[in-house]
């Protein structure tokens, strides 16, 4: 594997694609596998009750976070994994059904949105389908402004209804010596370039 992922960046570097010094730091970064997906608002899930179809639909995530299901009513979505919110309906459902059998698929991904505002090409709100990083969100918003202070970009981020201000120096990101990390951004982080 090790092997595989050198040739690579050698082939991207002699491409072009990459620079010698980003090839000799680059190294591939196993996924996080720890940070489970959840549910936002916006999203659409497929909930699936095995053998009733009567309780089986496609629902969207409404802005309060709830989903509206038959015989149940309101359920809470987001927030839950997509196997959290399985187990809350089943517990649910035994009222209703013997021993169901509940399937939740997250069908889009709409919730998971960052905005990029300040000095670049194109300030706006982003809808992301996957995990992006700093650097990804700069990216689609066409890069810095002439004038942009590169060296202090500020992520604010909400955690527990505190926001939490996470400060990213682009010029350090090829530096050998005290490189800047390229984080990954979450649903709702707000990428502030002065």
């Amino acid at each position: 594997m090790k092997t595989k992922s050198r040739l690579f960046l050698a082939s991207a570097a002699i491409l072009g694609f990459l620079g010698p010094a980003e090839a000799q730091r680059s190294r591939p970064v196993a996924a996080d596998t720890s940070v489970a997906y959840r549910i936002g608002p916006e999203d659409i899930l497929q909930i699936s009750v095995f053998s009733n179809e009567a309780l089986s639909r496609t629902v969207p995530v409404r802005p309060d976070g709830m989903i509206s299901l038959p015989l149940l009513n309101d359920v809470k979505a987001a927030g839950l994994t997509p196997m959290e919110l399985r187990d809350s309906i089943m517990k649910r459902l035994v009222e209703f059904v013997p021993s169901p059998e509940v399937a939740v698929i997250v069908t889009e991904v709409k919730s998971f949105m960052i905005s990029v505002i300040g000095q670049v090409m194109k300030p706006g709100r982003y809808d992301l389908r996957s995990s992006a990083t700093i650097v990804d969100a700069l990216a689609m918003a066409g890069g810095f402004k002439e004038f942009a202070g590169r060296s202090k970009v500020v992520v604010t981020r909400a955690q527990g209804g505190i926001s939490r201000r996470i400060p990213f120096n682009y010029d350090k990101l090829n530096e050998a010596k005290n490189p800047q990390e390229n984080f990954d951004l979450r649903p709702g982080d707000i990428v502030i370039v002065p």
